[in-house]
């Protein structure tokens, strides 16, 4: 059976004057069909203390989204630490080792990146994105911060407008939380 490429998605993660704004667009794909245009990619976790976002297969994301809220719980709400368990666990566990997705996680202090291959980035900008519009969000995210005028929540939608105007694989159909 051949395999069928799932490709979905931008999410950005956007930090401005002690707010932090995450947003992700809804278009989900298979192959070249768009088979949603409406997907919830972003969440609201613990208490709505903590912003997660996810790029790549849906099943996975999902699996990884609840590891990541155990590890969150069970570690009182410390993003690091449970960011930092559940990248060991990704990578050691087996099940868990072939998992295609990326994790980004936020709350009012910092903002992490969670991969497969047992990273923990946390970013030198305000800046994170991930997804195959992950590059294009980020680059316009970088030119609006120079914008003194514009809220977090501001510059992730519309750098994730700009993305979704470039790259196939993202739509503006665009979902944004803030802390």
């Amino acid at each position: 059976m051949k395999k069928i490429d799932i490709r979905s998605t931008t999410v950005l993660a956007v930090r401005r004057n002690g707010k932090v704004a995450m947003a992700g667009d809804g278009q989900v794909t298979m192959g070249e069909t768009v088979v949603k245009p409406n997907a919830r990619k972003i969440r609201k976790i613990y208490d709505g203390r903590i912003l997660t976002g996810f790029a790549g297969a849906t099943a996975d994301a999902f699996t990884l989204l609840e590891k990541f809220e155990s590890r969150i719980k069970e570690y009182a709400g410390d993003l690091t630490r449970a960011a930092v368990e559940l990248a060991k666990d990704w990578r050691t566990d087996k099940a868990l080792r072939n998992l295609q997705a990326l994790l980004l996680v936020a709350d009012k202090e910092k903002t992490l990146l969670i991969s497969g291959t047992g990273d923990v980035i946390e970013p030198a900008e305000e800046v994170l994105a991930i997804g195959s519009g992950g590059n294009y969000a980020y680059a316009a995210s970088l030119a609006y911060l120079e914008s003194p005028d514009l809220s977090a929540a501001d510059i992730a939608r519309k750098a994730l407008e700009i993305a979704a105007r470039i790259c196939i694989y993202t739509n503006d159909s665009i979902m944004v939380e803030e802390l």
